[in-house]
């Protein structure tokens, strides 16, 4: 029998800090984000680090990643500045998720931003389908731990 995945919902800026912790370092395919202007609706998902089976000093028993769906409502506009620069192959790395008022801001490894300007703060993320392993914890620059011997990207992820 398998656990049942993460789900959370943020409609505040403490919520958005619990989704922006678990979202820390997930990989995004670029040519899957998508901005719904009809909805008023950004989705994407996401290959996320399991951060919650590793313990405050970011030791883990096991690394897994899992996919994972996140979408924001109340979407008025999205600006995307800088992806081109940050991304290889396609895939992008997010560091954090700010939110200042009136809008979300998604910052990537490399420089790479996309701004929401949003209505209000109502932000969903779901796992779908079971985590696997990986031998690669990300790292950070003022991180002792994480694994050493990283991939091309920080972690899993091949060239193709």
């Amino acid at each position: 029998m398998t656990e049942a995945g993460l789900r959370l919902h943020a409609a505040d800026p403490d919520d958005m800090a619990v989704v922006a912790a678990m979202l820390q370092d997930a990989l995004l395919p670029l040519a899957d984000i998508q901005f719904l202007p009809g909805e008023r609706r950004f989705l994407f998902v996401a290959n996320r680090f399991r951060w919650e089976n590793c313990d405050r000093n970011g030791q883990c028993d096991q690394y897994e990643r899992v996919n994972c769906a996140v979408a924001f409502e109340g979407v008025e506009k999205v600006e995307r500045m800088g992806l081109d620069r940050c991304c290889v192959h396609g895939l992008a790395e997010l560091l954090t998720i700010e939110v200042a008022d009136g809008a979300v801001l998604l910052v990537f490894a490399g420089g790479g931003r996309v701004r929401l300007a949003i209505s209000r703060l109502d932000c969903h993320i779901r796992d779908l389908g079971e985590p696997w392993p990986t031998q690669w914890r990300p790292r950070h620059p003022d991180d002792a731990g994480g694994t050493p011997d990283r991939g091309p990207y920080g972690d899993d992820r091949h060239t193709p």
